[in-house]
This record gives structure tokens, sequence and C-alpha cells, in this order.
């Protein structure tokens, strides 16, 4: 299936588009599973969905998983369950069976196996993969996606669901989901926002050379759909070369 490119305004158009987008995918189902992102975009996101959607929403219909958590406890500003606690699952009727977080201050590798058994008990599976409904992606500008690095890219293609990444500047630990996971969801859709994305956007979709080293270009869903959402200031500046 082809790439699906949205481009808005801003940031916040982003969060709105993509948020039409999510509405019409829930239409009349009564069990999705998404995997989340952090990042200020998914922030923007939450804060629009606690003040406009809070009773549009079916939450009951909603399992909501992470694509990767910093192996940090619940509480600490870094936590990608914390951030999305505070902004969106305290405003809004989510039952708490349908949260699977990330245990984040448990033994890195230790959780990442526990994750990945909570992730195949709780989702459809594709070709021995666990399938989500939908992933949700963002990329650094270094090309990263969930929390695969372009230092252990080797990292995406690893057959486990979930491992244990580790960011190249901080060395701080992470649990992240793997590209046969991503690339198994029945929909991925990347939120991407900002200037200092752009030289990447249009890295891999003109594939320049080096294209390969980034994590967010081996992103293409077996049987489902591809949707790059991007601000103006993101956006891709030709058409796709696919």
């Amino acid at each position: 299936m082809p790439t699906q490119l949205h481009i808005s305004a801003d940031p916040e158009a982003v969060a709105r588009d993509f948020t039409r987008y999510l509405l019409e995918q829930l239409r009349d189902k009564k069990h999705f599973t998404i995997a989340l992102s952090g990042g200020s975009t998914p922030k923007l996101l939450f804060r629009l969905w606690a003040a406009e959607y809070r009773d549009v929403i079916d939450w009951s219909a909603i399992h909501f998983f992470w694509g990767d958590e910093r192996c940090v406890p619940p509480g600490d500003d870094e936590s990608n369950f914390g951030m999305t606690k505070a902004l969106l699952f305290d405003k809004v009727n989510v039952p708490e069976e349908n949260i699977h977080r990330v245990h984040g201050e448990e033994e890195p590798e230790i959780e990442a196996r526990r994750y990945a058994a909570e992730i195949a008990d709780n989702t459809e599976q594709f070709n021995g993969f666990p399938s989500f409904d939908l992933v949700i992606l963002g990329m650094g500008d270094d090309g990263h996606t969930a929390s695969i690095f372009p230092h252990e890219i080797a990292l995406f293609k690893e057959e486990r669901f979930c491992v244990v990444a580790t960011h190249p500047t901080s060395g701080q630990k992470r649990v992240s989901i793997t590209g046969p996971i991503i690339n198994s969801a029945q929909r991925v859709a990347f939120l991407v926002t900002g200037a200092n994305k752009n030289d990447k956007v249009n890295a891999i979709f003109q594939r320049e050379e080096g294209y390969p080293s980034y994590p967010a270009a081996h992103v293409q869903p077996v049987t489902g759909a591809l949707h790059w959402f991007m601000d103006e200031a993101a956006m891709y500046d030709g058409s796709p070369n696919s």
C-alpha cells in the first residue's frame, strides 16, 4: 500500500488531522490496540483529546500500549507513561485494565521479556508476531524511531518482540518494540513536526545516500497502511520515490 502523506500547517493542526484519522479507524470498533509514543507532538495530541474528545472517543474500546519507554519509575518526569497519565488518563475515563504500561522501574531485560509477553497476550497475531491495530511513531532528528537509534539499528530487525536499547548520548536504557512488531501492525502513523526533522524526512523519501542508517527508513508495514502526519516545517519537499 502506498505511503500516505498528511501535511498540516503546524503541530497543533497535525494533532487535529491525526485525530480525525483516528476517529475514522475507531468507528464501530469494540476493541482497538494502540502503541503510543512519547515526544512533543503526542503531548499536543493528549491535551487535545482530554479537552475536546473526552466524551467523543469510546475509551473503553481502546487498549493502550507503548512503543518504547525509558527505564525510569512511572512518576519520573521522563516517563512516557507518566506524561500520558498526567495529560490524558487522569482526565478521561479509560478502564485501568486497558492501560498496559512498561514497568520502567524494573530490571530492563526482565521487563522487556515481560512486556513482550503482555503484548502477545493482548493483540492479534500476524505471521507469528503481535499485530497492533495502530502504532504511533515519532522520529528524532537523528532518524531514530521508537527507541531504536542509528548506532543500534540491528535491533530494528530483532525477532524478539521487545529489546533493551541504549540512548547514544546519555546511556539511558529503554525498552522498545522492534521492527517486526512495527511492520506487522495494521496501521502505522508517524507524527513528525519541526524544521529539524526536514533533512531526515527528505533523505528517507528521496533515498539519499546513507538513508538506510536511519531506523525510521525501515518502517514499512507488511500489509497495513503507513501514514506520515507532518507539519509544513518538517514536510517532504517532493513526491515519494516508491
